[in-house]
C-alpha cells in the first residue's frame, strides 16, 4: 500500500483544504436541550449544507451526471479526513447524502432521480431512513408495517422506531411487507414516502444525553402512489440491501480524526487534573489505560489504511467494514470509559470542555447498537469469514 497521494489526489487535498478554511462557519454555541435552540440548531446546518452544496462539495462519491464528482475510494478518504480536521459541521442531509440518494440511484426511475436527488443534495428536502421496527432492529427482515394496494396506491399501517431525524423529515425510505405469505426476505417492498402525508404521526424519544435525535413513527391508514415503489414490488430487500451496505461502508478516516483530538484533549487534561494530590498522568494505572488507548487508535488507523488500500483496487466493499465497525464502536467505549477514570468526579460536569467528555461517555452507550449491533456484525465474520454456520 502506498500512502502517498497521486498528483490528483493532493490537488483534490489542497482544494477541499482551502475551500473549508475560507467558509466553515463559527461553531455553534446553543445548548439542544430545548426544542427552540434545537430548531435553531437544524436551521444552521441547513444553511451550512446549502452553502456546501453551491461550493460544489455536498455529494462527492456521486455520479457527475447526479451532481456528485464521481471521487473515488482514497478521495472519499480524503474528503473525511480533512472535514473532521476542520472540525467542520456535520451535513444535516446525511442519510440521504449518504445512504437513501446512492440507493435512488441504483433502484430509482429517471423520473424518481430528477425529482428527489437536486433536493437531497440542497438539502431542500431532509430525509430519514424507516426499516426498524419494535420487534425487528437487527432483524430488519422480520419488519411487520404492512401496506396493501388499492388501485394506483399503497395503504400503510404500521410503527418505525429509532428513526434519526423524523422530527426534522420531509420524506422516509419506508420498508414494508407487501406479500404476508411469502418468505421472511420476501414480500418486502421499499417505498419513497411524504413525511407530511395525512396518517403519519413522528413522536421523539429523549435519550441519556438529552437530546430527541430518535423518534417513533407511526403510519395509519397512510396513502402512498405505486410510483412511488423504490426498485420492484416485493422486492424491496434487495433495495434495503443497497441502503445497509452505503451505511456500513465508512471509510474510517473521519472517526479517526474525531477520535486522536479527543485523545489529544485527554492527554492534555491528564496533565493537569489532581488525582490523589498528584496529577492523573502520573498515576501508573492511568498511563497504561492512556498508552493503551494510543496504541488501539494507532491500529484503527493502520487496518482503515489497510481496507482502503483493497477497496480501491476491489471497488467491492467486503467484511471490512463489520471489522472496522466493531473497533471503533468498542473502542470509544472504552475510551470513554478511561476518560471517566482520569478525570475523576470533574469530568461529570458539564461545563468542563464544554460538555466533551459528559456527552461522550452517555452517547457512546448507543456505539455498539447502531449502524448493526455488535452482535449481528461479529455473525457476519463468523458466517462470511470464517466459514462458520448460522446462529438461529
Amino acid at each position: 500500500m502506498d500512502l502517498n497521494l497521486t498528483p490528483e489526489e493532493q490537488q483534490f487535498s489542497d482544494e477541499l483544504r482551502a475551500w473549508l478554511k475560507e467558509n466553515v462557519p463559527t461553531p455553534w454555541e446553543g445548548a439542544n436541550d430545548s426544542e427552540e435552540e434545537s430548531h435553531a440548531y437544524f436551521n444552521y446546518l441547513r444553511d451550512w449544507q446549502r452553502k456546501v452544496f453551491e461550493g460544489g462539495w455536498a455529494a462527492i462519491s456521486w455520479p457527475k451526471s447526479y451532481g456528485g464528482r464521481g471521487a473515488s475510494v482514497i478521495q472519499q478518504a480524503i474528503f473525511q479526513e480533512e472535514w473532521a480536521r476542520a472540525n467542520a459541521p456535520m451535513l444535516v442531509n446525511g442519510l440521504g447524502l449518504a445512504l437513501i440518494g446512492p440507493t435512488i440511484i441504483v433502484h430509482g426511475t429517471e423520473e424518481q432521480r430528477e425529482r428527489f436527488l437536486p433536493r437531497i443534495l440542497s438539502a431542500e428536502e431532509i430525509w430519514c431512513q424507516g426499516f426498524s421496527e419494535p420487534n425487528a432492529g437487527s432483524d430488519v427482515a422480520a419488519l411487520g408495517t404492512k401496506a396493501v394496494l388499492d388501485g394506483d396506491h399503497f395503504v400503510v399501517n404500521g410503527q418505525k422506531i429509532w428513526t434519526s431525524l423524523a422530527h426534522f423529515s420531509d420524506w422516509i425510505l419506508l420498508l414494508v411487507r407487501t406479500d404476508a405469505n411469502a418468505a421472511k426476505h420476501k414480500g418486502i417492498t421499499a417505498l419513497l414516502v411524504d413525511m407530511h402525508s395525512e396518517g403519519v404521526s413522528v413522536r421523539p424519544l429523549r435519550q441519556l444525553t438529552g437530546e430527541s435525535g430518535f423518534n417513533e413513527v407511526f403510519f395509519t391508514n397512510v396513502r402512498v402512489p405505486v410510483s412511488n415503489v423504490l426498485g420492484r414490488i416485493n422486492e424491496g430487500w434487495t433495495t434495503a440491501i443497497t441502503t445497509l451496505m452505503n451505511e456500513r461502508a465508512n471509510l474510517g478516516t473521519s472517526i479517526y480524526v474525531a477520535y486522536k483530538r479527543n485523545l489529544d484533549a485527554l492527554l492534555e487534561r491528564a496533565k493537569v487534573t489532581t488525582r490523589f494530590s498528584r496529577p492523573a498522568a502520573e498515576d501508573p494505572v492511568i498511563r497504561q489505560k492512556l498508552a493503551q488507548a494510543y496504541l488501539e487508535l494507532e491500529i484503527f488507523r493502520l487496518n482503515t489504511y489497510r481496507s482502503l488500500s483493497k477497496l480501491a483496487k476491489t471497488k467491492v466493499p467486503g467484511p471490512e467494514g463489520s471489522i472496522s465497525k466493531i473497533f471503533w464502536s468498542e473502542f470509544n467505549q472504552r475510551f470513554q470509559q478511561t476518560a471517566m477514570e482520569t478525570l475523576g468526579p470533574w469530568g461529570q460536569l458539564k461545563e468542563l470542555d464544554d460538555n466533551r467528555w459528559v456527552y461522550g461517555y452517555l452517547r457512546t452507550r448507543g456505539n455498539t447498537i447502531e449502524a448493526g449491533t455488535s452482535e449481528i456484525q461479529r455473525n457476519i465474520l463468523a458466517e462470511r469469514v470464517l466459514g462458520l454456520p448460522k446462529s438461529y
